[in-house]
């Protein structure tokens, strides 16, 4: 331990010291305010204090029978191992700026991208430990401190400015991917031209013909249970893995690591395919560990499937579809719950066409993502509970992360009382949560102030919350809240910034995929 403390406050010295260095004009390519060879000693050596960090950790593993503590000790080492990986990427591209090792190109997008992600494992890390009650919080808790001293001086040595311009568009022929594509329905099945034609049929097949694993509960397919299909499946696959599942509630609960890349899933449906559980805080599951599916490994795809979490209200946190997956895709799909919902904890994110249900902060996390035509629905909860759509998780400004909500339909379901349950469309989580809805409809059960505090005057003045062009009878502005951090966009200038194409580089990735998306504010 005295050694890791060492080695911290070498390095807390040495990035400092590099921060109040001028910027090197060689390095511009990285978009870094330091050189690179500062750079890549100090990813290098937080990687070294991480692995550290994790073997103090591990001891704490499986020794105690308290169900909750063991529950949190596994998340800190499963969220650890995933920063060193998040590190590691940025270490590689910083030493490869040209190549596309496990990226969109754009290098300063991406480093932003892992290390705003590398930044907030530690967080949720000791999130686990509420309610534990345990001496190991206090063990660790300061040298995940350190480690996120760490990670936020080496995301603060990139640029503010790099990553943020505009990407370029799909190759010449367009189509819908671009600016002046129509808004497309959920029953619209064409795709744009520059879609690779074995994308568009791995996206039409609905029959599993194409499907490299088929899973059925009645035996048909090569699988009965679709934790056995991922297995099943290559690591660190550059091509596309097609798992097909057939309809039925398939009742497991489901991890797709870090290691299994691409792999598309594929349903029959939302009302056919339901991926279904019910763990939940009440009964002993961290909020991050209660997830019904969860997935990390990069370039995930879902198609024509529910992710549910049946646990009541009154079990509090209980998440129905958790997403670490960079470049990750949610298409037609359906994730319904009650409290933390969709957990979108980090990385770039895009989902389409989705349906999204759920009462307390049901879309929350610390991801880059963008939701385009979902239909987001505030449900009936507990009595006197207040039901907020977004709980955003962003900790600090260098980060790159926020939610942006774009041509959807926010409404509540028909058994919610508008008088008596009060709905919102978010409240901050951390200290600079960021918020866009823009060119929604937003329905009658919204407040007319449209956004909840979290706790008396915390981040009011801190966060980013804006609306743009939205519509609908709980559109209007003129009762919106007060706060320092909150404003309506009047350019599409600033909206521009949380489209596809800037927000999340969209241009760059969304083609390969096949899945139909709107790259700016043309509707």
């Amino acid at each position: 331990m005295a050694s890791a403390l060492l080695k911290f406050l070498l390095l807390a010295a040495f990035l400092c010291g590099a921060s109040a260095r001028r910027y090197d004009s060689g390095d511009t390519t990285l978009s870094l305010k330091v050189p690179a060879s500062e750079f890549v000693d100090s990813v290098r050596m937080t990687i070294g204090i991480m692995r550290d960090v994790i073997s103090m950790v591990s001891q704490y593993a499986g020794v105690f029978g308290d169900f909750r503590l063991s529950n949190a000790v596994s998340d800190c080492l499963d969220l650890m191992d995933l920063s060193i990986d998040q590190l590691s990427w940025t270490l590689s591209v910083s030493q490869n700026p040209k190549g596309r090792d496990n990226s969109t190109g754009n290098v300063g997008a991406d480093m932003k991208t892992w290390l705003s992600g590398a930044l907030i494992n530690q967080d949720t890390c000791k999130e686990g430990f509420d309610g534990t009650h345990s001496f190991v919080e206090g063990l660790i808790s300061g040298s995940l401190e350190q480690v996120t001293t760490l990670v936020y001086q080496i995301l603060s040595n990139i640029r503010p400015n790099s990553g943020n311009n505009p990407a370029k568009g799909p190759p010449a022929g367009g189509g819908r991917g671009r600016s002046g594509g129509r808004k497309l329905g959920a029953g619209d099945h064409e795709f744009p031209e520059w879609v690779k034609s074995g994308d568009r049929k791995l996206l039409q097949a609905a029959n599993g013909a194409m499907a490299d694993a088929v899973v059925a509960l009645d035996g048909s397919g090569n699988f009965s249970t679709i934790k056995d299909a991922v297995l099943a499946a290559p690591e660190y696959s550059s091509r596309r893995y097609v798992i097909y599942i057939k309809r039925g509630v398939y009742k497991e609960y489901v991890e797709i690591s870090k290691k299994k890349w691409n792999i598309m899933m594929i349903g029959d449906g939302v009302d056919a395919t339901v991926i279904s559980g019910n763990r939940n805080f009440v009964d002993g599951w961290t909020t991050y560990r209660s997830a019904t599916f969860a997935v990390k490994g990069q370039g995930f795809i879902a198609r024509d499937i529910t992710f549910e979490n049946t646990s009541g209200p009154e079990k509090h946190q209980a998440v129905a579809f958790r997403s670490d997956s960079d470049l990750s895709v949610v298409y037609r799909c359906a994730i319904t719950g009650f409290q933390d919902t969709l957990y979108a904890h980090s990385q770039r994110q895009f989902y389409r066409e989705c349906r999204i249900a759920g009462t307390v902060d049901f879309i929350f996390g610390d991801g880059t993502v963008v939701f385009q035509n979902c239909d987001i629905r505030a449900r009936k909860g507990l009595p006197n509970q207040k039901n907020t759509i977004t709980a955003q998780g962003r900790k600090e400004p260098v980060e790159n992360t926020g939610f942006s909500i774009q041509f959807c339909n926010i409404t509540a379901e028909p058994d919610v009382p508008v008088n008596s349950t009060a709905t919102y469309l978010g409240r901050p989580w951390k200290k600079y949560s960021r918020t866009v809805i823009m060119q929604s409809y937003i329905g009658d059960a919204v407040r007319p102030e449209g956004w909840l505090e979290w706790n008396g005057n915390f981040a009011l003045d801190t966060l980013f919350y804006g609306e743009y062009m939205n519509y609908g009878p709980g559109s209007g502005v003129g009762a919106r809240v007060k706060w320092p951090g909150y404003r309506v966009l009047n350019s599409s200038g600033e909206a521009n910034s949380f489209t596809v194409s800037q927000f999340i580089i969209g241009n760059t990735w969304l083609p390969s995929t096949g899945v139909r998306y709107t790259a700016g504010l043309a509707v």
